[in-house]
Formats: structure tokens, sequence, C-alpha cells
């Protein structure tokens, strides 16, 4: 199926590793014009080279996300350089303090992830909402994670951010409607990489006596799917709620979990 996405202009924050690079490769796959946004350019640029040479156009851009200021003259520098935004893809992002309780949760750590997750989204969505609007048309996408649908224990921050998030998400969707603007949030569970395998299989197979890939086998039985989620499975779904396809969904949640946050 085409996607029709040739062409569109997304600005994507978090593109440098893992989930955001595979994201932004996705997006140029399908030729997009990308504006690849975050605090460390350095770390961007691979991805951006990437991205150019499968033939899309792709700016980079030095942007501290939890500053409205500096997101409002990425947004504005984006459209300066290709006329408009199309597509906003929220992915950047902390994961906060693991494995501590609420009690034991400093209010600095609470405010930090929150500032980050929260924040860092609205001003965003803010910052590209306008040309949006100006084009009667615009698709937000917000990268939350289904310890914001089910919570957590050890992860009250993060859960909060992210449930956050979703309210954000459902309110500007009914505000955006009517300039012809989707706002849904794709939340992913765990998702194969590093910070998987160096931390919770490393962490489940100690507490086991089990190989890291058993404990790996092990959690993927928590999934009605009995897989665990990739890079890939995410940066889909964003390509199908950045498309027409989805253009009669709005305010929605997406897991993209295999079936652990909605079963």
């Amino acid at each position: 199926m085409d996607l029709m996405l040739k062409d569109k202009v997304a600005f994507i924050t978090g593109p440098a590793k893992g989930m955001g690079a595979a994201i932004t490769l996705a997006f140029a796959k399908e030729g997009c014009k990308l504006a690849l946004v975050g605090r460390d350019t350095a770390a961007i640029e691979p991805v951006a080279e990437e991205a150019r040479s499968k033939g899309c156009s792709a700016l980079v851009i030095g942007c501290d996300l939890t500053d409205a200021a500096q997101c409002d003259a990425a947004a504005s520098k984006t459209v300066e350089t290709f006329g408009r935004i199309d597509v906003l893809v929220n992915v950047a992002g902390g994961s906060g303090p693991m494995g501590k309780t609420g009690v034991e949760t400093t209010p600095d750590e609470f405010d930090e992830i929150v500032t980050l997750n929260m924040n860092g989204c609205f001003h965003t969505i803010r910052s590209v909402l306008p040309s949006m609007i100006e084009n009667r048309y615009g698709k937000v996408i917000n990268v939350g994670g289904t310890f914001g649908m089910k919570g957590r224990a050890g992860r009250l921050a993060y859960s909060a951010s992210k449930w956050g998030l979703r309210g954000i998400t459902k309110s500007f969707a009914l505000e955006v409607g009517q300039h012809n603007i989707n706002v849904n949030c794709v939340a992913p569970g765990m998702v194969d990489g590093p910070r998987f395998r160096d931390k919770v299989c490393k962490t489940m197979a100690l507490k086991f006596g089990i190989s890291e890939e058993e404990a790996a086998i092990r959690h993927a039985q928590d999934y009605a799917l009995k897989r665990i989620t990739v890079d890939e499975d995410v940066a889909s779904a964003c390509l199908f709620l950045a498309s027409d396809v989805s253009r009669q969904i709005t305010g929605v949640d997406l897991p993209v979990d295999g079936g652990w946050a909605a079963l």
C-alpha cells in the first residue's frame, strides 16, 4: 500500500538512536523531507546522512525541547526551509528513576522526567500547530508507553509522565480536529535493544539464575503474541498514523506491545 507520504515534511524529535533512528529512516524510505531535532546534533548527523543516502532532504536542528523558545525557533527554521510542517513525531524522552518506589523517588527526579516527557511534547506541538492550522493539514504522533496506560510499580515518575502525555494528546485532538489535524499516541511496550538486554534481561537473569537469552524468552511470555517489540514495529505504527490511511483516527492510544496493555 502506498502511504502517500512522499514529500511530506516530518518534524521528528529524538532521532539519534534506537527507536528514534528507526522512525527517522522509515520516514526517509517513504520519501519524506525531514527536520531532525534534538540537543546533540553530532549524534543526529549520522542518521541524517543515512536518510540523505535514501534520497531525501534532512535538516538537523539543535534544540532543547524543554525550552519553548527553542522549539518555536526549530519550527520556524523548518517552515523557512521546507515551506510547512505536515507531521510531528515526538520521540524524545527519558526513562526516569528505575526500581524506586514513589516514596524513594525524589522531587527533583520526578520533576525532571515530567518536564522532559510532558513539557517537551507540549512545546513542540504548540510550535508546529500554526503551520498545520494555516495549511489545514497535520498529523501529530506522540510516542508514549504502556506504563502510562497500566501503571508500573517502581516506575512512578515515568508512568506519571506518560499518563500525562495521553491527556495532552486527547485534549489537543479535540481542539485541532476542526482544522483537519489528527493527534494520536503510540504506546510501545518493552522494546528490544541495549536497555532491554542490559538492564531488564540482566536483572531477571540474576534473579532467577538463568541466561539473559532465557530471560528475554520468559519476558516475552507476558505478551499475547509471545514476542518482544522491535524498533521497526513502532516505526510502522508511526507511519500508519502519519498517513491518510488513518484519516479518521484521532485522540487514540495505540499500544505496540504484542498484547500486554490492552489484554
